[in-house]
């Protein structure tokens, strides 16, 4: 295969997370080389008249020491590779290394071709750096691309340390990664929602086309057509003329999900196809500038992590409902056997335990403050920490999707439904998948490996979507 062109702009993040998943080769086209020539002649130019930060500068506090020391960007990377201990990921690494190269086309970095084609080469060879987390918060990931930059070897010289640093480069990877993980799971709630739906004979007038265009809310319309697809005609006749919320609310509360996912996906495809560099190289001068601040991305992320714990909240209560006789029809905690038998009684007990590590990952990371480097830099985004924060929520969110998913199989296995009675609704194919993955022995015992079976039939269903969110608005 010929290699994929890195051209600075159009690399969408679904696109650049399978890049790096595949190990596609790639290299920098002949328009970025152009304009990285280009802009690190300009920059030579400019620092001969006037001072440029970082390059005849010291950086942070240091701003206002000039230097001409050919070492001082040696003494920049040893100094700035100061980071923490754990290891970044390794495909998180290759995909930052993947979006700092097309950072670099875009040509406002005042950098040699030279610097994105070693980084190629490190791609390409996958002859990864071991780059630590730590010492980034949301203003440059200034340790790891330090560390990237002594990997680099001579290719960095005294004046392209600074430049090679501007860039969140491994935010933005683990953002991507969050992206596409929260899109595909929020693709799969609907599926979930609609065996829930079955299993408590819901009332399909929540999800009629009339209710959501009356209040057209994106996300909520996108949602409420979903469900439609999924339930219209169902040959059921609803149980209660007025649902609980966990039915009645369910296309309200997952669309402002779907509407805070497309705001990262839009944040993210923007920054890893920017010049976001400082200082900025634009046209015959150099501006210094604050692009390096990532608030735009810890926003969405913030916003994405508390819509999604009201998605988890929600499926904790549909868990409440199922387990209810009142609700179900069916028998408390929709046990089967003897008298007293607990049946999923311990579902709801690992669902609100997910549901609580869901809550305190949710919590925004944009609250923090940070006073730094002698008051040069008096604030952060944070960024990184809510990119890892996303990470484990949506881990947390899978189990109480599980959870929801194990329980509402079961309710409709006991209520002796097949995916023939659904018919045609297009439920049932989902229904069929679910009752061929998960054991159908109804008696008390450990639930531990139905749940792990659910988590896997999630990450199954996500795969088979054929669309995400943030790409079909």
């Amino acid at each position: 295969m010929e290699p994929v062109e890195l051209s600075g702009a159009g690399l969408a993040p679904l696109d650049a997370v399978a890049l790096g998943q595949r190990r596609t080769a790639v290299r920098l086209s002949d328009d970025a080389r152009k304009r990285m020539r280009e802009s690190a002649r300009v920059v030579a130019e400019v620092a001969r008249r006037r001072p440029v930060y970082g390059r005849t500068t010291g950086v942070g506090a240091n701003r206002d020491v000039l230097t001409s020391d050919p070492e001082h960007g040696a003494r920049l990377l040893a100094s700035h590779s100061t980071t923490g201990t754990t290891s970044y990921p390794k495909d998180v690494v290759r995909l930052g290394l993947l979006i700092r190269v097309n950072q670099l086309a875009a040509g406002g970095s005042g950098l040699e071709p030279a610097v994105a084609d070693a980084i190629v080469g490190l791609l390409n060879d996958d002859d990864l750096p071991d780059l630590h987390r730590g010492g980034a918060i949301g203003t440059g990931d200034l340790g790891p691309l330090a560390e990237l930059g002594l990997a680099l070897g001579d290719v960095i010289d005294g004046t392209s340390a600074l430049p090679l640093l501007s860039s969140n480069a491994l935010t933005l990877a683990e953002c991507c990664l969050a992206y596409v993980e929260a899109a595909t799971l929020i693709e799969v709630v609907p599926l979930v929602g609609a065996l829930t739906h079955v299993a408590l004979r819901g009332n399909a007038e929540v999800y009629d086309v009339r209710v959501h265009e009356a209040r057209p809310q994106p996300g909520q319309l996108r949602v409420a057509r979903r469900m439609r697809e999924l339930l219209d005609g169902l040959p059921m006749k609803p149980a209660r003329i007025q649902d609980p919320f966990g039915l009645r609310a369910f296309a309200q509360v997952l669309g402002p999900a779907v509407d805070h996912s497309d705001a990262l996906g839009n944040s993210v495809r923007i920054d890893i196809n920017a010049a976001a560099e400082n200082p900025l190289v634009a046209g015959d001068t150099v501006l210094h500038n604050g692009n390096w601040h990532a608030m735009p991305i810890a926003l969405a992320l913030d916003a994405l992590r508390l819509s999604l714990h009201s998605v988890a909240t929600l499926s904790t209560t549909r868990v409440a409902n199922l387990v209810d006789p009142d609700y179900s029809g069916l028998s408390r905690f929709l046990a089967s056997g003897a008298e007293a038998s607990s049946g999923v009684m311990m579902i709801e007990y690992v669902a609100h335990d997910a549901l609580a590590a869901v809550r305190s990952a949710a919590q925004p990371a944009t609250l923090g403050t940070a006073t730094l480097s002698r008051g040069a830099e008096l604030h952060a985004s944070f960024a990184p920490q809510a990119a890892v924060l996303t990470k484990q929520l949506l881990d947390a969110l899978r189990e109480v999707l599980a959870s929801e998913l194990v329980t509402a199989t079961r309710a409709i296995r006991l209520a002796g439904l097949t995916p023939d009675d659904l018919s045609p609704a297009a439920v049932g194919p989902w229904l069929t998948d679910a009752l061929a993955a998960l054991p159908d022995d109804l008696a008390d015992r450990s639930l531990r490996e139905d749940l792990e079976i659910a988590r896997g039939l999630l990450t199954q269903w996500g795969d088979r979507q054929v669309e995400h969110p943030a790409e079909s608005g």
